[in-house]
């Protein structure tokens, strides 16, 4: 399970207060919808999930580990899909992606994944050439793949569908559910309401820095649909 109780971050250099009291828990098998408009604290709790940011208050668990008490032990196991992919440019893709293999020790799946999941996302006659050379869809695909090939427990992803075209993100999502079948939590924010209400089986919806609503998909929406509950909400 990954715990988030009570977390609140204030970015001090502007004194804007992010993300105020959240608390959510997402389960085994969740696919966990997260949405609201820009600047609700989205991107913000996010990062403070996968330890880019520290709470300035408030604790997040995962597994029963925290980053703090943790931090290799509560790593290990997550894998962090960003909106805009930083990649280091100097390496080839299939160079890239074998890193990232190494750092949590795949080994005796590694080749066989590499080449499932390059074929599936149409990259891998790509992957001897510099990162530098790809257009973002294609950096996103190396970043999928790599996040992929060490079977993750927890799955965050910031808009994950952004850039990429409609086959790769019915792939992505193909494998999203593949995970999910074998009990892994996945964790994404997303401005497609058709396609949370659709894929996920729970949503949040954060407003200035709080959550205003959080449930299963039939809960928070109710006898409307998720985007007709979202305009609600922020009329």
């Amino acid at each position: 399970m990954l715990e988030i109780k009570n977390i609140t971050k204030t970015y001090k250099k502007s004194n804007v207060k992010a993300i105020d009291d959240i608390t959510l828990n997402i389960e085994d098998g969740d696919i966990y919808g997260f949405i609201g408009p820009n600047g609700a604290g989205k991107s913000t709790t996010i990062k403070c999930v996968v330890g880019i940011h520290k709470a300035d208050s408030g604790i997040i668990k995962f597994n029963g580990k925290t980053i703090e008490e943790d931090p290799i032990g509560y790593k290990k196991d997550l894998a962090y899909l960003p909106d805009n992919p930083e990649l280091y440019e100097h390496l080839t893709g299939i160079q890239y992606i074998d890193f990232v293999c190494n750092i949590y020790g795949v080994k005796e799946e590694k080749n066989e994944l590499i080449h499932k999941y390059a074929t599936m996302f149409g990259i891998e006659d790509k992957l001897g050439d510099f990162i530098s050379t790809y257009s973002h869809g294609m950096k996103q695909k190396v970043a999928i793949i790599s996040a992929l090939c060490h079977k993750p427990k927890l799955f965050v992803l910031d808009e994950p569908f952004v850039g990429l075209d409609p086959k790769a993100s019915h792939d992505l999502k193909e494998c999203i559910k593949e995970l999910v079948q074998t009990g892994t939590m996945v964790f994404f924010s997303s401005h497609v309401l058709e396609v949370v209400e659709k894929f996920c089986n729970k949503v949040a919806i954060i407003k200035d820095g709080r959550i205003v609503e959080a449930g299963t998909i039939e809960e928070v929406k109710g006898d409307s649909s998720l985007e007709d509950k979202f305009l609600e909400l922020f009329e």
